[in-house]
This record gives structure tokens, sequence and C-alpha cells, in this order.
């Protein structure tokens, strides 16, 4: 199967580390001239350097910018004025017990994890409709479907995402532009590892601390271990490739079996 994105611009949001570097690192390697994005300018330089060490020969732009604000996002889209393939990666999570999370938390996770990608969608979908070819994503997560008791702020704007895709699914209907959520499961990145070490004792070895953690918290996951970064990616970029051009309006799993659950 080969995946070619040759002559296309993508855009990852947060792609400076986890599973937004690991979605620019395949969509580079698929021939994406790729615009790394991220809130501090020296991250985002260093995010590029290792996506060029990682892909010779890339086409890979620094594109920094809080695209949680609006002034952030104009002036993102100002500086990348066209963008093929959107994928809404940016997110911010953290465990919070449920009647402790303040009107304020709850706003600025609406505004980090859904109307960051909103505002780029909105930017974005009529120059992809325009031209009749385009990929919109939204990385969402397990918890969108399966709220965690311990940070159901989070949860819920990840379920947000899946209205947010499907609506905008319906508008792109018929323009060769595809719309659709990534439904991402338990993943290593650096900030779940610091999650993980807040429900287990700290003390553990990594992966007798991800097993324990699996245990106790994710008990549901078929997979019995957290997902690599590059499984999500691979996912993502099959989604961005013109052979998904017939997915569209979808929740896509790749969650490890996590959401017990016989469809998507």
């Amino acid at each position: 199967m080969h995946l070619d994105l040759s002559g296309k611009t993508a855009l990852v949001t947060g792609s400076t580390q986890g599973i937004g570097e690991a979605i620019a690192v395949g969509l580079a390697r698929a021939g994406a001239r790729t615009a790394v994005n991220g809130r501090k300018p020296d991250a985002v330089d260093e995010a590029v350097a290792r996506l060029r060490e990682a892909v010779p020969g890339a086409e890979v732009v620094a594109a920094p910018g809080d695209v949680a604000s609006a002034e952030g996002a104009s002036a993102l889209v100002d500086a990348l004025p066209v963008v093929d393939v959107l994928v809404n990666n940016v997110g911010i999570f953290g465990s919070r017990p449920a009647l402790e999370i303040t009107d304020d938390e709850w706003r600025r996770y609406f505004e980090v994890n859904v109307l960051a990608a909103v505002r780029l969608t909105r930017a974005y979908l009529p120059g992809m409709r325009e031209r009749g070819w385009g990929r919109v994503q939204y990385i969402a997560s397990d918890s969108a479907v399966v709220i965690p008791a311990e940070m159901i702020h989070y949860g819920v704007s990840k379920t947000a995402l899946l209205g947010v895709s499907r609506g905008f699914a319906k508008e792109a209907a018929g323009s060769g532009v595809t719309v659709n959520c990534v439904i991402a499961g338990p993943t290593r990145t650096g900030g779940v590892e610091d999650f993980v070490y807040e429900l287990v004792d700290r003390s553990l070895p990594w992966d007798e601390a991800q097993r324990e953690f699996m245990r106790l918290h994710r008990p549901q996951s078929l997979l019995g271990r957290l997902i690599e970064p590059e499984e999500i990616a691979n996912l993502c970029t099959y989604l961005a490739s013109p052979l998904a051009s017939a997915t569209t309006g979808a929740a896509v799993r790749v969650d490890g079996g996590y959401v017990d659950s016989i469809v998507p």
C-alpha cells in the first residue's frame, strides 16, 4: 500500500511532541510538505530539526502559534494560507475530581480541545472545497466514549469533537474533502507517563507502573499495554491519503480494543 501525499501541504497542531509529532513524521514520510505547530517557537524549531533528521529530504515548515486563541489561529492561517491536510491534534488533559472542576477549567478545556479545531476547520475547509480535495482530522480519545471519572472535563471535550467532526463532514459532502475523527486509545507519551504516575506508585519502574495503570484504570483494553504514538500516526497517515477517499464522517478507532463495542 503506497501512501502518496506528494504536492500536498499538511498542518498538524500540537506537533512538537507525542502523538502530534509522530503524525507529522508519518505525513512527511508520505511526501507531504509538513507544518509543525506549537505555542513555543523554540520547541517548534527543535521538532522541525528532529523531523528533518527522521525523514531526510522532507519539506518541513515551522508554524508556531497558540491555536487555542482566535488571534493565534488567525496569525497561523495568515502565515500558512493553504492547507490540504489538517490534523487537529492539539489538546490538554489532566486528572481532577469531578466536583472540583471550576467554570474556568471547563472553559479552558473547551477552548483548547474543541474551539481550536473549529477555528482552523472554518479557516481551511472552504479552500479545500474549492480545490476539490482535502482531509480534515480530529484526534479524539476513548475518553470521548468511555468518560473517565477522574477527568470528565477532558472526556466531554473529546465527545464534542465527535459531533464537530460529523457536522463538518456533512458541510463537506460531495466536495472531495473527507472529515474524520480518530479515537485514540491510551497512548504512551511524556504527558501520559506523568499522568500514569499521578495514579500509581511513583517508585515503580515504568514497565511495572504501566501494567498497574492498565490493570487498575484501563482494564477494558484488549491490547493490555499503552499504544505507541507511531501506531496512531499510521492510521492518520492512511486517512490523509487518497486511498481513504471513501471514509468520511467516521469515528475510526485505534484504541487497542478499549471501547467495548463491535461498531465504531
